[in-house]
């Protein structure tokens, strides 16, 4: 099965619904897809200019910072693109907006690795698979939609994306044991064996059973002691 089809592509991630039309402010998601056998020559990942940010929100704040990528390919056959793996490593995830060794770093670092979110005792990794590209078609729009208004509203899907996407990249994203298929849209270039790809999007945490904090209760809303449901991924990445 032909996945791409021009001199670009890609994706990855994570972690994190950019739907083609669609009023959405997070990915497009629907349960985890049959992957295509991949042929072809592998193309490593380029760890060192590589890089997975992420970004939380809450009404009196947000945190930020990146979780390693440990291993990952594409798939090529010519210039296209016919599948591609990537691990990242939850266990390795840093927080860049506190100081590392710190009281807050540390309690935060730990809560983040709970069974309140990621369980990383038990899903020590996520992981990314490539299972559809197609065209940025001209038509094609990143809707924005309205969320819960405070000091810290997350990013609009509009502001994540890159400036000039390519291609829709759709995958399966397995986090804390459950998988889910997204589609977001990238800019994807492919040149002299060298793929490299942007892409910033938002995910509905609850949809992977991160839910603490979950942001549905009423009451917390009207008190503002709620985590925006909502996380941003921010991809910037490099395969040889």
């Amino acid at each position: 099965m032909k996945l791409f089809k021009q001199t670009g592509l890609f994706l990855s991630a994570a972690l994190l619904t950019f739907a083609c039309g669609g009023p959405s402010e997070t990915v497009e998601t629907s349960e985890a897809k049959e992957v295509a056998e991949a042929t072809g020559q592998a193309l490593n990942l380029d760890m060192d200019a590589t890089t997975i940010s992420w970004r939380g929100y809450k009404p009196a704040g947000q945190h930020f910072g990146k979780i390693p990528a440990t291993e990952g390919s594409l798939m090529v056959t010519g210039d296209e693109i016919t599948g591609g793996k990537f691990t990242f490593d939850i266990t390795g995830l840093k927080i860049e907006d506190l100081e590392e060794g710190s009281e807050n770093y540390g309690k935060l670092w730990g809560h983040l690795q709970s069974p309140d979110f990621f369980d990383a005792a038990n899903h020590p990794t996520a992981t990314f698979e490539i299972t559809g590209i197609e065209p940025f078609a001209a038509g094609d729009v990143i809707a924005d939609m309205e969320q819960f208004e405070t000091d810290n509203t997350p990013m609009a899907a509009s502001e994540l994306s890159p400036e000039t996407p390519t291609h829709w990249i759709s995958g399966n994203l397995t986090m804390r044991g459950t998988s889910k298929n997204i589609k977001f849209p990238a800019a994807v270039a492919m040149e002299n064996g060298v793929v490299t790809a942007k892409a910033g999007f938002n995910i509905d945490r609850t949809e992977w059973g991160l839910s603490y904090g979950d942001e549905a209760n009423a009451v917390d809303k009207a008190k503002d002691q709620f985590i925006y449901n909502t996380v941003s991924l921010m991809l910037d990445v490099k395969a040889n």
